[in-house]
């Protein structure tokens, strides 16, 4: 068997001692090439001492010797590095077999067994496991213009790419198979680990590149034990890996990588601290290099420049897709559920139902990473329902990605924070948050949100860093927040927003609702109101409400700005006017201000109202109103060529005088009826009634129904009112949605707000008098 290490012999150190004078560098500067942390080995090469064989070998090779006439007595079974034994193939998948046998439960141990966020108990990798897609396209590499991206609508903001921009996407078993040398990256919680955990397993069961050794390298845990030993090689971890694996020959290990039967799976570059980065990439561009016959795979979270891999193809992990969320469901509560098969598919099915209403687009939102989807399973499973309160979800989430799920992995981060603790970074975040979503920028540029940083950095107390300084700090916490958190994320060249909207927006709400004191909360809340008819801000609204211990104030402000909106306007106020007092007709079941809602909704859209009356009343009146509105449009349809429309005229009336209660309205009614022509007619004598008599006909009709019902009446808004009362009615249906969404509001504001919904200004103020 070959020495586990070499000494220089007395003719090699005037060699070696001439080589390196001719390279003119330094014993550190030759440490630094050889990737060692000190120069001690350096020292004992050139003194003779004994050296680890793989960095003596190494040394020779940098300074361009032929290790085997520097070394003393060296082994002639040992090839030089990247040479093959001249093993005959047969004998080589021999060896591969071989140690794929041996290395199999190490890998399985490895790589097989995933332990999941809350879950007291590891879960096997194929039960969970969901084949991810590759976006072959990274997003922050493309040049796109931040116009275009501001325009987007809240509803196209993607979770990883950019708005309704496509990339095409590939399976990511594909992606290794096209690329030998791939770098995948992807947001915290995407799945990188987990991809290359089952790519491990697939190839340790044959089912993908069953003619390659797997190993999985955890680069943090790599970095570590490098450090300690001086010595960053890939090579000696691998042979240490294998150690056990009947592999204790290195020349052995030599000829499979030589032959390109390893599948080298590096987890995680971006979990390496900061001062060993430099050391880990020049031995992964070294080693990837010298053994480039091999299939490499390194996964990262960002897609820095300093952690660029040459001649390794960048591609993302891409979102999951409806079809993904529902299988992981399906894995989910059948593996994690504690139930029986059927019954863990029945619990998916109504999660995935309860995910697809619209109350819950938020929530879509989130899920397509798979930390956040198993994190929305685990909740439903103790609730059978998405919270009504959002912010507690986020706040998880958000727990998870400042810290937690470093915690959960054992990760240990570079701190550029200054020392803040996670309340701080959480008020960092919030101003971000709250200056860019004020600004109306979901996207915004790098030296924009830098200078966001700068700010809030020299707002702290004793401040008293320099301009430059200042600078470099906030490009330091930038990139800290995007690869340590990923809450920022660059979506194109130069271009950031918020990972997740939800999470802007609802640091935007935690801003507000964190100030001090009570005269700055107000006037917080008065600058949220100010924004009631922005649909943009309608979840910060939401937000804002479940969050404060009192909601009283909030909804009190935004029913004045509502009431504000309609109150100079005459002809609104009029409209308002009738719908109250239409309102008041109708038996007091259903409440008040949802009369008044079907009624102003009745005189615009009609359909809609016909719904609205169906859904939330059996109140006879509301019936027959609706009834006479859809008549009234139906009959403003031209039938001049349907002669035999005649019969459906007399039929829908005779329809309608069944609901009549009214005497006088009936008998009207009747008339009306009676004067349309008989069936049997001719077709002349009916196209003369048609076009003689049918519009003065309409008119009385429509007369009638004013004059007996109190609606169809001409109101003719302008286009401009059209949109303030679109406003208005938004603006109501947000305060209502605040009011249904648990938050705290007195009772007695509750029921004042409820009932003056939707009162003309006159009414309001005849209420306060006499409530005064």
């Amino acid at each position: 068997m070959a020495k586990r290490s070499l000494q220089t012999s007395t003719t090699g150190i005037q060699q070696a001692k001439r080589a390196f004078a001719l390279k003119g560098w330094t014993q550190e500067n030759l440490a630094g090439e050889v990737n060692l942390k000190t120069r001690q080995p350096i020292w004992r090469f050139f003194t003779g001492k004994p050296v680890d064989r793989q960095i003596f070998m190494e040394i020779c090779q940098v300074l361009d010797l032929d290790w085997r006439e520097i070394a003393e007595n060296p082994p002639a079974q040992f090839p030089n590095p990247g040479e093959s034994s001249h093993l005959s193939s047969s004998r080589i998948d021999e060896l591969v077999q071989s140690v794929r046998s041996q290395h199999r439960d190490t890998i399985q141990q490895q790589c097989g067994i995933l332990q999941l966020l809350d879950i007291n108990h590891p879960v096997n990798i194929d039960d969970i496991y969901v084949d991810v897609n590759i976006l072959e396209s990274v997003a922050n590499q493309q040049w796109l213009k931040i116009t275009d991206l501001n325009n987007l609508e809240l509803t196209e903001f993607d979770r990883v790419g950019l708005g309704a921009i496509e990339h095409p996407q590939i399976p990511g078993m594909e992606a290794v198979k096209t690329y030998a040398k791939l770098r995948v990256l992807g947001k915290p919680g995407v799945g990188k680990t987990t991809f290359l955990q089952h790519l491990a397993v697939q190839c340790n069961k044959g089912e993908f590149a069953p003619e390659q050794v797997p190993i999985f390298i955890a680069l943090r845990e790599f970095a570590e034990a490098s450090k300690q030993q001086d010595n960053f090689s890939l090579f000696h971890t691998v042979h240490q890996t294998l150690l056990n694996c009947g592999l204790a020959d290195p020349a052995l290990l030599e000829t499979l990588l030589h032959e390109g039967r390893v599948l080298m799976l590096m987890d995680g570059m971006d979990e390496v601290l900061n001062q060993d980065i430099p050391a880990v990439i020049r031995e992964i561009r070294a080693f990837s290099d010298k053994y480039h016959r091999n299939r490499f795979v390194v996964s990262c979270r960002t897609a820095a420049q300093k952690l660029a891999l040459r001649g390794f193809t960048d591609v993302e992990i891409a979102p999951f897709t409806q079809t993904q969320i529902t299988t992981f469901a399906q894995k989910w509560f059948v593996v994690l559920g504690k139930t029986a098969t059927p019954l863990g598919q029945a619990q998916a099915a109504k999660f995935m139902q309860k995910l697809d209403l619209p109350e819950n687009w938020q929530f879509r939102q989130l899920v397509v990473t798979p930390l956040f989807l198993h994190l929305a399973c685990w909740v439903f499973q103790g609730e059978g329902q998405f919270p009504s309160k959002r912010t507690a979800f986020y706040k998880q989430g958000l727990d998870l990605l400042l810290g937690k799920w470093d915690e959960t992995k054992g990760v240990e981060r570079d701190n550029v924070y200054r020392g803040f603790l996670l309340p701080q970074k959480m008020k960092l975040l919030s101003q971000l948050a709250a200056v860019t979503f004020e600004q109306g920028q979901y996207f915004f540029e790098q030296r924009t949100i830098e200078q966001y940083i700068e700010d809030y950095l020299q707002n702290l107390p004793g401040a008293t860093l320099e301009p430059e300084e200042l600078q470099l700090e906030s490009e330091a916490m930038l990139k800290a927040i995007e690869a340590q958190h990923g809450l920022l994320i660059e979506r194109a060249r130069g271009i950031f927003s918020f990972s997740y909207l939800a999470f802007q927006e609802y640091l935007t709400a935690r801003k507000i609702v964190a100030t001090h004191n009570l005269r700055a909360l107000e006037q917080a809340l008065g600058g949220l109101v100010s924004h009631i008819t922005d649909p943009h801000w309608h979840e910060v609204f939401l937000l804002t409400a479940a969050m404060l211990r009192s909601a009283d104030s909030l909804v009190q402000l935004m029913k004045q700005e509502i009431d504000a909106l309609v109150s100079q306007d005459p002809h609104l106020q009029d409209f308002l006017m009738w719908a109250s007092q239409k309102s008041q007709t109708v038996p007091t079941e259903p409440k008040l201000a949802t009369t008044r809602a079907f009624y102003l909704a009745l005189a615009q859209s009609p359909h809609t109202a016909d719904q609205f009356a169906l859904a939330s009343t059996l109140d006879q009146g509301i019936f027959l109103d609706a009834a006479l509105e859809n008549l009234l449009i139906e009959f403003a349809i031209d039938h001049s060529q349907d002669f035999a429309y005649v019969n459906a005229c007399s039929e829908a009336l005779s329809n309608i005088l069944v609901m009549v209660l009214d005497a006088g309205f009936y008998k009207s009614l009747q008339q009306l009826k009676d004067q349309l022509p008989a069936s049997h007619q001719s077709q002349k004598q009916l196209q003369t009634w048609w076009q003689n008599n049918y519009p003065a006909w309409v008119n009385q009709l429509k007369e009638a129904i004013a004059q007996y019902r109190n609606i169809h009446h001409p109101w003719q808004f302008s286009p401009e009112q059209e949109q303030v009362l679109k406003r208005y009615y938004d603006a109501n249906q947000l305060l209502v949605d605040c009011l249904n969404s648990n938050c705290e509001v007195t009772a007695t504001i509750r029921q004042e707000i409820e009932a003056t919904l939707l009162l003309p200004q006159k009414e309001l103020e005849d209420r306060e008098w006499r409530g005064n």
